[in-house]
């Protein structure tokens, strides 16, 4: 079993900003995107990868498995549709469901969870830049860098380079967060961190 504890390197100002300008973008929209999704850091107090479970998707890769589906279903780790119940409150209340998820099944659990600073989901690891999901969390736990790297290639697999870098928050935000972006106001969210984070430069 997987501890999600590794190097946990912490990123400079200077390589946020360096990959931000290789992608054309404005160092503080790039850095709003980070605000948002991880509150500008890749991991938690105890060194693990900031990281979020979801029970939709966990249902959706062992839906064909009846006897671990059974399992997920009943103990609260596997549901139909987002937001049948709320997540848990805290990294270590998240990080028991990844670990009650992984007894079940560790690959379905690593690809229904969003990893690090820009809080991409494993199941997106191509887009993210790596060979599998496994090497994805393995490099989420080794440093913030690497977590900006899937971050910066997860964002220009999507085509969503150019509304980051009009600051076409509702597009961009369509495209990271998913069509249900509105309900949580995630391009209002993006829009004042940029406003924020902008005003500091």
């Amino acid at each position: 079993m997987r501890s999600f504890h590794g190097e946990a390197r912490k990123i400079t100002t200077d390589e946020i900003d360096a990959l931000a300008n290789h992608l054309e973008i404005e160092p503080a929209a790039f850095r709003a995107v980070i605000a948002v999704e991880a509150a500008g850091s890749g991991y938690d107090s105890k060194g693990r990868p900031k990281a979020l479970f979801e029970r939709h998707y966990f249902y959706k890769y062992v839906f064909d498995r009846p006897v671990l589906l059974a399992r997920a279903m009943e103990a609260g780790l596997a549901y139909k549709a987002w937001g049948m119940k709320p997540y848990p409150k805290g990294s270590d209340a998240v990080y028991d469901e990844i670990q009650r998820a992984c007894e079940i099944d560790e690959h379905a659990a690593l690809m229904s969870t969003s990893w690090g600073l820009g809080q991409i989901m494993g199941s997106n690891f191509r887009m993210a830049g790596c060979k599998s999901v496994e090497d994805m969390v393995d490099e989420a736990m080794a440093s913030e860098a690497n977590q900006l790297r899937h971050m910066g290639e997860f964002i220009r697999s999507a085509n969503l380079i150019r509304p980051l870098k009009f600051k076409d928050w509702a597009a961009f935000a369509k495209g990271y967060n998913g069509p249900g972006y509105a309900r949580n106001a995630y391009d209002t969210k993006l829009a004042e961190a940029y406003t924020r984070l902008s005003a500091k430069t």
